[in-house]
């Protein structure tokens, strides 16, 4: 057998002096899958699996950071890591790796049930979500949500003698709120904002409600950017936001695209 060896002499060579005199804004660890708890309005959380990047700032003259314990803090969680942690792991990871600035930013699917409009038949829908957060130099916290609905071309509606064309959607939309600000409310905005929402189960009585809401209600890339702003205009914690729209053109080889940002105080 080898003979146990004392690892303080082994050398810390991320430690050492650097004389590029190059700063590194971020430097850390990505695409780490790991369990959190996200504040949930109908269940008071809900868990589910996150894509999670950490980082921080590195000075000129250190050489490098010390990887392996952005690893160490995120485990030291018991496996699942919830949004009210996310303080206290920014906070940490400064402390722990001698640096001014911190930084994560967590992607995860967060589910919802949606109940058919005519049937009332269940399933549920996953939307895209991240939280990005600094702490340090510059505190911050940004939330985003993607919202998948239906448009139908104002102006096919009124040329054509029969139908319109439509197509899928997606709204993201990204908020600095002050107090709660639920998922779910954004979702909402979003579906009353475009022709028709997007449902799991759609029998036939609700496909036909499905299609005549969003050919009574036709929007162009540039009406639901601005159906969207004025709901968080509204929204009285929304300090600042940004909406950016898609459509998937189905008559199209290309995108239509719209995006509105705004601050409305801080």
């Amino acid at each position: 057998m080898n003979a146990p060896f004392d690892t303080a002499t082994l050398a810390d060579v991320q430690a050492n002096p650097d004389g590029r005199r190059v700063p590194i804004a971020k430097v850390g660890v990505q695409n780490i899958r790991f369990p959190i708890a996200v504040k949930d309005r109908e269940k008071a959380a809900q868990h589910t699996v996150a894509t999670i990047d950490m980082s921080v700032d590195l000075p000129h003259h250190f050489k490098g950071t010390h990887m392996s314990r952005f690893m160490e803090i995120l485990n030291s969680y018991d496996g699942v890591v919830s949004v009210d942690a996310l303080p206290d792991i920014l906070r940490t990871m400064r402390d722990r790796l001698d640096a001014e600035t911190a930084h994560l930013r967590v992607f995860f699917p967060y589910f919802m049930e949606k109940r058919a409009p005519v049937t009332g038949a269940a399933g549920l829908l996953s939307y895209d979500c991240a939280f990005e957060a600094s702490s340090g130099v510059a505190d911050d916290f940004v939330l985003t949500v993607k919202v998948p609905v239906t448009t139908l071309c104002p102006c096919s509606r009124e040329i054509s003698a029969r139908g319109a064309h439509n197509q899928r959607s997606l709204v993201t939309v990204q908020a600095r709120f002050e107090g709660e600000l639920w998922i779910e409310d954004l979702v909402a905005l979003v579906d009353e904002s475009a022709s028709c929402g997007l449902y799991p189960v759609l029998k036939r009585a609700d496909e036909k409600w499905v299609t005549e809401r969003a050919y009574d209600n036709p929007r162009f890339v540039e009406d639901l950017v601005r159906e969207v702003t004025l709901g968080l205009r509204a929204m009285e914690p929304v300090t600042w936001f940004r909406v950016h729209v898609v459509n998937f053109e189905s008559i199209h080889e290309h995108d239509a695209y719209a995006e509105v940002e705004e601050t409305k105080r801080g």
